[in-house]
């Protein structure tokens, strides 16, 4: 939050400041008037001028130079920053995201399976500036890496942290759905989706899916689905240690990973979502192009004015000035006709 805004507390104080020039401009009219010339001694009167003679005029001009200081210090200038509350329009998003060793599969080149859904993820959050997103991930078990919001960099450092095999390995379809859930229980945003992404079956975690998916619909929130992978038989990792060297290497074997297609269509289906197949990145962009559409709801953005009082170096200089007019009158240089 930087600083730069300049404000006056009380800008009415300024009026006070005008009275400075009033003065100065009276007493010099004045002046003027009680002064008879004669043009003949003209030049003489200039010359014969001494220095108390030239600065008669300094004590008036540092009272008035005073007293427009002291009216600005009580107009009370501030310098702040400028942010101020904002109603915005967004949707409530969660994402929740598979994270067991089966997302380690090398068919989505060039990276695994993982890699590219926080790739899209990742792309997906940056254009969302209006929707509080959160993210959860899900293995054996879940947890919530994010609650919904609309700090980008804060959910994008927690994305990036994602790894495989953070939690234990299995594939908790209904834990994941049901902590999303959670984390969208008290929005008041009128349109609430959940995102979750996933390349397996439901195979470990204490919640059905069916559970799950039944409170999501009493909660109006909409759920779409997305399976990860090509199916089939698909490249994955492994560490072997070599016979003959004793090293551990890295091969890769085919293995079939089997998708749960039929419970991913009946979550879609039954909150309202929809189901997609990715087997390459543009597919999880799909889903996000369809999410883009939904209907928006207002979001408050909360946002702080801070002031720092500028008035207190102003006033003291006001006083110096006005001290200093003070002994120079004393001292006799007063206003007196030319």
């Amino acid at each position: 939050m930087g600083w730069g805004a300049v404000r006056l507390a009380e800008p009415l104080w300024l009026l006070a400041g005008l009275l400075g020039p009033l003065i100065l401009l009276t007493a010099r009219l004045r002046q003027r008037r009680r002064v008879v010339r004669f043009p003949g001694v003209a030049r003489l009167a200039k010359a014969r001028r001494s220095w108390r003679v030239q600065l008669r005029h300094l004590p008036l001009l540092a009272a008035v130079l005073g007293l427009m200081l002291a009216a600005v210090a009580q107009a009370r200038p501030q310098l702040g920053s400028v942010k101020e509350d904002a109603t915005t329009r967004g949707i409530d998003i969660v994402v929740a995201l598979d994270v067991s060793g089966s997302m380690a599969a090398e068919d989505f080149q060039p990276q695994n399976r993982l890699g590219v859904a926080k790739e899209v993820v990742a792309e997906f959050v940056r254009r969302r500036t209006q929707d509080r997103v959160g993210l959860v991930i899900f293995g054996g078990k879940s947890l919530t890496k994010a609650p919904p919001t609309t700090d980008t960099a804060v959910l994008l450092r927690q994305l990036e942290d994602v790894k495989l095999h953070q939690l234990p390995d299995g594939t908790a379809i209904g834990s994941g759905l049901a902590t999303s859930l959670t984390r969208l229980r008290h929005s008041t945003a009128r349109s609430k989706v959940i995102v979750l992404v996933t390349d397996g079956a439901n195979n470990a975690g204490e919640i059905d899916p069916g559970t799950a998916t039944d409170l999501a619909r009493a909660m109006e929130i909409r759920v779409y689905t997305v399976g990860v992978g090509k199916g089939g038989k698909v490249p994955m990792p492994i560490q072997v240690r070599d016979p003959a060297s004793g090293q551990v290497i890295k091969r890769t074997i085919n293995v079939p990973v089997a998708i749960d297609e039929g419970l991913l269509k009946r979550i879609a289906a039954q909150t309202g979502g929809e189901f997609f197949r990715a087997t390459d990145p543009n597919s999880l962009r799909t889903i996000f192009e369809r999410i883009d559409r939904l209907e928006k709801s207002e979001i408050k953005i909360s946002s702080y004015r801070r002031y720092r009082e500028l008035y207190p170096p102003v006033l003291a200089l006001a006083g110096l000035l006005l001290s200093g007019a003070g002994l120079l009158w004393l001292a006799g240089l007063r206003v007196a006709p030319a």
